[in-house]
């Protein structure tokens, strides 16, 4: 398993937006699909969404995320590292999805995206730790 780049980050509105531009270049210089790219984009953005709005309520001390990208042959590995407050996303069960617009939620879909588009979602809390680990596929490369 090749380590491709680390990012440390604090917690902040923006958040995610300096890490899908780190992601960005990673997928440049990997030269990764496009596909491959937006779901990775939309998953971690959906997923540090969550971590810097929820994760961290409430608690003060140093509030610190890592980032780690990681790559074992066709399969990439983002792991999403905190210290926020202990949350498992795999355990969460989904909403079945609403039959008629007048029954329709706004928001609470992001970890169904992800699921449609990971291969695998897992999660350890280990040393006052969250551990999120992303699995996806890359994608074929478009004809």
């Amino acid at each position: 398993m090749q380590t491709i780049a680390t990012l440390s980050l604090v917690p902040s509105p923006d958040v995610s937006t300096q890490a899908l531009a780190w992601l960005e270049s990673i997928v440049e210089q990997q030269q990764w699909p496009l596909r491959t790219a937006h779901k990775l984009k939309l998953c971690l953005d959906e997923a540090l969404t969550n971590v810097a709005l929820h994760g961290f309520k409430g608690l003060e001390d140093q509030p610190h995320i890592k980032l780690v990208a990681l790559q074992e042959g066709p399969t990439i590995l983002l792991d999403i590292i905190d210290n926020g407050l202990p949350f498992d996303p795999t355990r969460k069960t989904v909403a079945p999805l609403a039959t008629t617009l007048d029954e329709t939620d706004m928001g609470g879909h992001g970890l169904r995206l992800m699921r449609h588009y990971l291969q695998d979602i897992q999660y350890r809390r280990t040393d006052q730790h969250n551990h999120l680990r992303l699995v996806a596929a890359i994608d074929p490369a478009a004809d």
